[in-house]
């Protein structure tokens, strides 16, 4: 059963290392799951043998402001969307501002962000480099981001249009 990707974080250790290499690690609130989501995490997939994914709790979302309301979905939700996913392999919940605890434990040979990151600003790649760990940055998928789509709800709701 997908849920069964869902790993309690003293746990992921142990799981990770049964996984077959090059282990593949990503993060993101996956608030509302879209194209964008999907597209990026069957690229990081790819990229490796196994993917885990990294996905802040709601008070991690909470502490990066993302926006009045935030997270919509609840983390145990997010994370059974996510896990319900083909490429994912495990999911772990971090209550962080930055999954940098996550990774450090987890040591993945690949960390992967989407398009509308930089590796330059990402503390992440500095941390992968110290065990000669990779990060790779995929292409950006525009127009798909869960604030364009709550944007876009918010709107046809103040036009009065029933869906």
């Amino acid at each position: 059963m997908y849920t069964d990707k869902i790993c309690p974080r003293p746990d992921m250790p142990q799981r990770a290392r049964a996984l077959p290499r090059p282990l593949v690690f990503t993060n993101g609130v996956f608030d509302l799951l879209h194209l964008g989501h999907v597209e990026c995490l069957e690229a990081a997939q790819q990229q490796g043998a196994s993917l885990v994914v990294g996905i802040n709790t709601d008070r991690s979302v909470q502490m990066l402001a993302k926006g009045p309301g935030r997270p919509l979905n609840p983390e145990a939700e997010r994370a059974a969307l996510i896990a319900a996913l083909e490429c994912v392999s495990l999911v772990v919940l971090f209550d962080e501002k930055t999954p940098l605890a996550l990774i450090e434990a987890l040591r993945p040979d690949i960390y992967v962000k989407g398009g509308d990151y930089h590796e330059s600003t990402l503390q992440e790649a500095r941390l992968m480099e110290q065990w000669g760990g990779i990060t790779a940055i995929l292409d950006y998928l525009p127009g798909h981001s869960t604030t364009a789509l709550i944007r876009r709800a918010h709107h046809i709701q103040t036009m009065g249009i029933s869906t």
